[in-house]
């Protein structure tokens, strides 16, 4: 167990640091609603980690994106999926905490649907950073001549902003825009995309009337 997590330390510090900063704010709370507490604690980890993540993304060169890919693994696979899971148990949790809501959040409404709006933007954000790394990994590290994507004006060498226009046209448009699926693998993590995607939509869609209405009323 301390070899893996030292591994998942050496791939990925900025998402075991976050997970660290997450933990030690739900530590440091008051006593109060667990699901409070525990969605504080996520949104402190998950907007900390995506502001490291597109600050050494923003700055990365292809060369760094593949050297980058070469240390990751397949356990890659694995975070994404816990994430992906942690992501979507979070919209779950919003949706109960509204419905608890004299116990989820004290205060003005307005401030309880802010802070549901971080919740799902930062979730929302989430997914499409780390499938935008899982795209990267997979397309250098693919062997041979056929690359899984295949970016417009033939692209051999795309860098992180590449990654993240494909994985966000997907979160956006359900789509694959001008950049096209070449191989089943990566079809399958596209599709596997797409159907999160859709959930997500779904949830912003369904919380947003929610929020309308409440302030309405």
């Amino acid at each position: 167990m301390h070899r893996i997590a030292r591994l998942i330390f050496h791939t990925h510090p900025r998402l075991m640091l976050s997970l660290v900063l997450g933990v030690v704010v739900w530590a440091l709370l008051p006593k109060g609603s667990a699901i409070t507490r525990a969605l504080i604690g996520w949104n402190a980890g998950v907007w900390g980690y995506l502001m490291a993540i597109w600050w050494m993304m923003a700055r990365a060169r292809p060369a760094q994106v593949r050297r980058r890919a070469a240390i990751e693994d397949e356990k890659d696979t694995v975070i994404l999926a816990l994430i992906c899971v942690a992501a979507i148990s979070s919209i779950g949790a919003v949706v109960f905490g509204l419905s608890q809501a004299k116990d989820f959040l004290p205060g003005p409404k307005e401030l309880r649907y802010l802070f549901t709006g971080l919740t799902v933007l930062g979730s929302w954000f989430l997914v499409g950073t780390i499938f935008a790394l899982h795209y990267a990994r997979i397309f250098y590290s693919t062997a041979g001549d056929k690359l899984p994507l295949r970016f417009p004006d033939d692209e051999k060498n795309p860098d992180y902003w590449d990654f993240l226009y494909f994985s966000f046209t997907m979160a956006v448009a359900v789509q694959t825009s001008d950049v096209s699926v070449m191989t089943r693998s990566m079809r399958k993590t596209v599709l596997t995309q797409s159907v999160l995607t859709f959930l997500f939509n779904s949830a912003i869609l369904g919380l947003s009337i929610n929020i309308a209405a409440g302030l309405v009323s």
